[in-house]
């Protein structure tokens, strides 16, 4: 495989609080496998595990969405630290030669971003993991055919 053809994503969001810790997860490798897992203690929701293959071409669209969003070119030096009561966020991007491995503080909406010291950079990270979840919740539901809780 050559240098230019390596890619890794992880995303990791949760927060321990008085259900226990939960977050919501997922990693994709440069072979197209898809691993997802979501862990609610709410309503006594027990831990979701998920893997999947993704087409040559889906992997090709992540890719071109990671690109297009220029994530690559951020840094979370003035990104809000983490918070153990409030939550993470972990983002890791290998694309080719480059790298990123973001933490900060969960981001709730955007106004949490709004006074912060690079509200810039947070909010290409904020739509970014929208479209992926979306996206990821998406693969999850035609592939398994998750019914939604109502």
């Amino acid at each position: 495989m050559a240098e230019s053809d390596k890619f890794y994503m992880y995303f990791y969001s949760g927060h321990k609080g008085k259900f226990g810790h939960e977050f919501f997860k997922f990693e994709i490798d440069e072979n197209g496998r898809l691993s997802y897992a979501n862990d609610s203690k709410y309503r006594r929701d027990s831990l979701i595990e998920k893997s999947l293959k993704l087409s040559p071409t889906m992997l090709n669209e992540i890719k071109r969405i990671v690109e297009d969003s220029e994530i690559m070119n951020e840094s979370d030096d003035k990104w809000p630290r983490r918070d153990d009561v409030n939550g993470r966020i972990q983002l890791e991007i290998v694309m080719g030669k480059r790298k990123i491995n973001f933490e900060t503080a969960k981001i709730g909406s955007l106004s949490d971003i709004v006074n912060t010291q690079d509200p810039e950079g947070l909010r290409v990270l904020y739509y970014l993991i929208q479209d992926f979840k979306c996206l990821i919740m998406s693969l999850i539901s035609l592939h398994f055919k998750i019914k939604p809780i109502a």
